[in-house]
This record gives structure tokens, sequence and C-alpha cells, in this order.
């Protein structure tokens, strides 16, 4: 839980950080400009509160690793794709943006910190405990903060700590390790699919290239 707060607080104070100008850039995702991601956060921040106020008496289903699913890689033709671009362009005046999700973000990361990890939630038909809940947006904060840097070389990078962590579910959820030549950022956005292999990582890959790029979801 003490690691979910730590790549939270360093995502919100990397987008605080942005000129007004960095939100018209490309971010990771494909298709979504940095002002895209950022409005895309706010509705993560959003669930963040929704699930933890769901509470469930039924047993887990899920845990932080198998909460997340391989689904189709996106096309950009995904209803909620299209509406947070819209959402995200109406805000106009990016200090607007970073308003909201500071609001809420910050309301999220206090309700995390104020949440019993033994409890067990409910969220997308999924039941699982709010430790584990909060473990798996580990990845989700570390992948987000990857997409927010990836044009701006001077922004703040993700904590190592939550990029090793990062790394450690993406090889469980593959069922299998990344070659230890790949630090854990390079690990991350090849087995996500947010940068191609060299020829070369390709081959130290092996076997696991032909599983890759993994999206989640």
């Amino acid at each position: 839980m003490d690691l979910f707060s730590r790549c939270w607080t360093a995502l919100r104070t990397a987008v605080a950080a942005l000129p007004d100008e960095d939100f018209e850039r490309p971010s990771g995702c494909s298709g979504w400009l940095v002002r895209d991601l950022v409005c895309h956060l706010v509705i993560d921040a959003q669930d963040v509160l929704i699930t933890l106020v769901t509470p469930v008496s039924a047993e887990p289903t899920r845990d932080a690793v198998t909460y997340w699913d391989i689904v189709d890689p996106p096309t950009g033709d995904d209803p909620l794709d299209a509406l947070i671009v819209r959402l995200a362009a109406a805000y106009g005046d990016p200090v607007l943006l970073k308003f909201h999700l500071d609001d809420l973000g910050s309301a999220a990361g206090r309700a995390a910190g104020l949440a019993d990890p033994r409890v067990r939630v409910s969220t997308q038909g999924k039941v699982l405990t709010v430790g584990d809940y909060l473990s798996a947006y580990v990845l989700e904060w570390t992948l987000h903060h990857l997409d927010l840097i990836a044009h701006l070389p001077n922004a703040a990078e993700p904590p190592a700590e939550g990029l090793s962590r990062s790394r450690a579910m993406l090889e469980a959820i593959a069922g299998a390790s990344f070659p230890t030549s790949l630090s854990d950022r390079d690990a991350l956005l090849i087995g996500t699919g947010r940068r191609l292999p060299t020829g070369a990582e390709k081959s130290e890959l092996g076997a696991l290239a032909a599983k890759l790029p993994l999206a989640i979801g």
C-alpha cells in the first residue's frame, strides 16, 4: 500500500510540474496527447475511490496479478477512449485539468491510506482485497508515468521500486522472465508494446518474444 502511494504521488507530482505546452505533446499511449492521458488519470482516480467504498463479503476471485486481463490491443475505436479525448479537450486550460487531477487524486490517495488492506472490494465483476487492488494499481501508475514522459525528456521518472515491482507483475502475467540485460523500464515498454525490441533484444527475449506485446486491462 505504501508503494501505491509513492507511485501515485510521483505521477501526480510529475503532472503538476508540466508546463502548459506539454499538454499538447504526444503521450506514450497511441493516439493520445498528454492532456488525454491526464484526463484518463482523473477517471482512474474516480475508479479507485468508487472501488474502495464498494466492500463485499464474497471470497476473492483475483489477486494483484490476476486482476489484470490480457486484452486486444487498442484500436482507437473504443467509445470510452473517444469520450476521454473529447472530455480532455473540453477542459481548455491545462490548469483546470491539473486542478481536477490534484483534487480527485489527492482524495484517492487519502482513501487508500485509510483503507484496511484486508477488506474485500468489488470492481468490474472481480473481488479482491484492498491490499491486492492497490498493489495491482502500482502497475497502472508506473505504465502511465512512462506514457506521460515518453516524449518529455526533462520530466521526472517513476520511482525505481515501482518499476521493479511492475516488471515482476508483468513477468507473472507473461509467465516468463525478461532478460536481465533489459532494464525495468525497457522490459515494461517492450513487454506492453510501447516500443519495439531491437534485433538484439528480440534475440535475447527468445521464446518470450512470440508472446509479446501484452496488452493488459
